[in-house]
């Protein structure tokens, strides 16, 4: 199939599910979902309001005493179960995510085997959430502590990786035993929907998971508002998350906030030059850049910047742009248009302040239609240039040298953001001096994709508050009672 090629999507819900039920928005809105590789409409769901939110927040409100009760091995059932009918059925949610996204479908199909792991591991980690005894500094008393759902949770996603970043907070707030009212981006809800779908097959109490599209503003200004939501996960951008922070004080809302990142790479001259070339295109093209731990900086060191370069931009030039669903694609099309245009602005402002642009550049002229730009590899790279200060989120690759290690840690850590930082060495002294001296919540040695269900997700700085994946993002939904007991002797 290639771009321009009419699309549809056959969807069996496009509608709100509250209270364990497929409705309409209270005001009967729809909105269309574009295929950013064709520009065409290929689907429209409802749209709904404040008033859609609150009713589902009360849903999840009816729901939460009969789910935190439910045994934790039984709602790890459960989670099984969804992480079963996920893997089951992993086109059936794939070719929604191509079609809304962009992404290739084996991406598509990697992030949702990736989610199906997040469910299957907050199965089982939701058994071990444990209290403790602690010894008194009395003989009559007894101290211990136990563990306890946060409550209702908002959980808020952004339209890059529509699954996995819900599956991160979905997980585990369900398998803690807290209910959930979720929000995908309105441009990307055909995923979930149909993840929703599947989810009903595993029997939660009705209410217990609930989907809205909707205004952002609107739904989230309902979510922060309501005294029924106890907490909210959100994922995007730093400047929202800094204006959520403000806005949740009146009732000192729970927040966890995944925000913006600006990741450097510090490639080390010890390193086979071709196969770290390789490592890094993959990691930087992947989802044409538009991933919050994109390697967004690239340091070679002086000795093999030359043939490091010349390594990229060959790989680069292998890579095949095209509509997403065609197998021998590796690079889809942008999220859309606004996005394309600012990696357009970004090339542009570094080429008007000197930067060189060895490959790529533009908008693709290959396509009569869809959001493609061409994979850009730039050099000459300064400080000045608005790629090295903002988050980019686009498919251009600056690439630098540098010749000492101190320096380049300085300059790595240069940034309000502290999300991922990536280091390809052989040498463990130096690989252990950047795991110490980076200053980045993730650091991936010789690995450019390190997320995993079981290890910890989150940064530092303006990168966000709190984290997500293993025991610490199932922390994040418990809250920790002490009780004292004194007892007659």
């Amino acid at each position: 199939m290639v771009a321009g090629q009419a699309e549809s999507l056959e969807m069996k819900h496009t509608q709100l599910y509250i209270d364990g039920m497929w409705v309409d928005g209270e005001n009967g809105d729809t909105l269309e979902v574009t295929n950013p590789a064709t520009e065409e409409g290929i689907a429209r769901v409802a749209y709904g309001t404040a008033t859609d939110a609150r009713r589902a927040l009360e849903a999840a409100q009816r729901a939460l005493p009969v789910w935190q009760k439910t045994n934790v091995y039984e709602r790890a059932a459960k989670l099984k179960k969804i992480a079963e009918l996920m893997r089951d059925n992993v086109d059936y949610l794939a070719t929604a995510l191509t079609m809304e996204q962009g992404k290739p479908l084996a991406e598509a199909r990697g992030e949702t085997m990736a989610s199906a792991a997040t469910f299957e591991w907050f199965a089982e980690e939701a058994k071990r959430a444990y209290g403790r005894t602690i010894p008194a500094s009395a003989n009559n008393k007894r101290l211990f502590t136990v563990r306890h759902p946060v409550g209702v949770c908002a959980a808020v996603s952004p339209w890059n990786f529509p699954l996995v970043l819900q599956a991160r907070k979905l997980a585990p707030a369900l398998a803690v035993g807290c209910t959930t009212v979720s929000r995908p981006a309105s441009q990307t809800p055909l995923s979930l929907i149909r993840q929703f779908e599947l989810m009903e097959q595993a029997d939660l109490p009705d209410g217990a998971i609930n989907l809205l599209m909707g205004p952002p503003a609107e739904l989230m200004n309902e979510f922060m508002g309501n005294r029924i939501c106890r907490k909210i996960s959100f994922t995007g951008s730093t400047e929202v998350g800094k204006e959520l922070v403000r806005n949740s004080a009146g009732q000192m809302k729970r927040l966890s906030l995944e925000l913006g990142g600006h990741a450097p790479v510090i490639v080390f001259p010890d390193v086979d030059v071709e196969s770290v070339a390789r490592a890094s295109v993959i990691g930087k093209f992947r989802n044409n850049g538009q991933v919050c731990i994109c390697p967004t900086r690239f340091y070679a060191h002086r000795d093999i910047e030359q043939d490091y370069l010349e390594a990229c931009v060959e790989e680069t030039k292998k890579l095949v742009l095209g509509n997403g669903l065609d197998p021998d694609v590796n690079i889809g099309p942008m999220f859309e248009d606004r996005a394309m245009d600012k990696a357009d602005t970004i090339v542009k402002d570094a080429t008007s302040k000197g930067a060189q642009c060895v490959t790529g550049g533009g908008r693709s002229d290959r396509f009569e239609r869809g959001y493609f730009y061409e994979p850009t590899v730039l050099t000459n790279i300064t400080s000045d240039m608005s790629i090295m200060t903002d988050e980019p989120f686009a498919p251009v690759m600056p690439i630098m040298d540098y010749s000492d290690i101190h320096e380049v840690i300085a300059k790595a850590n240069d940034t309000v953001f502290g999300l991922a930082a990536y280091v390809l060495t052989n040498d463990l002294s130096a690989a252990f001096k950047m795991a110490e001296g980076l200053e980045f919540g993730t650091i991936g040695i010789n690995d450019t994709v390190p997320a995993t269900p079981q290890s910890p997700f989150g940064g530092l700085k303006e990168s966000g508050i709190g984290r997500e994946n293993a025991i610490e993002g199932m922390d994040v939904y418990l809250e920790t009672k002490a009780i004292s007991i004194a007892i007659n002797e």
